[in-house]
């Protein structure tokens, strides 16, 4: 991991530790709705799939939702609906290069394991 500056967010609920941006993940967050002004940001989301049990989503966000968990570093938003919180509360979000490929990283503590592919984990 390279030696960025990791920002610590806190959740509306005062039982979650929240989320973690690094700068990388939040400057990549600008820049994939920068031309698109009714983009608000980055919703992350959990849904069961893969043969580790459960993948991360990631979908641009137009509208917000009531669940909505908003985190936000340097003018990126991160929406995580309160019902994927179990999933990812403590989750550093960072971007990174490996190789050719680019690519959001989850460092997600409640994850035992993962698939061999990475496509997903499991609690």
């Amino acid at each position: 991991m390279n030696n960025e500056k990791i920002k610590i967010f806190s959740s509306k609920k005062s039982s979650w530790c929240g989320l973690k941006m690094t700068h990388s993940a939040a400057h990549q967050i600008k820049k994939l709705i920068k031309n698109e002004p009714n983009v608000l940001g980055l919703r992350l989301n959990v849904k069961k799939s893969g043969c580790a049990g459960f993948s991360y989503k990631i979908e641009k966000v137009i509208n917000i939702d009531k669940n909505d968990q908003i985190y936000e570093y340097d003018g990126a938003k991160l929406y995580v609906p309160i019902e994927a919180m179990f999933f990812v509360d403590g989750t550093e979000l960072d971007y990174v290069k490996e190789g050719l490929n680019h690519m959001f990283k989850f460092n997600n503590p409640k994850a035992k394991h993962a698939c061999g592919c990475g496509e997903s984990f499991a609690l």
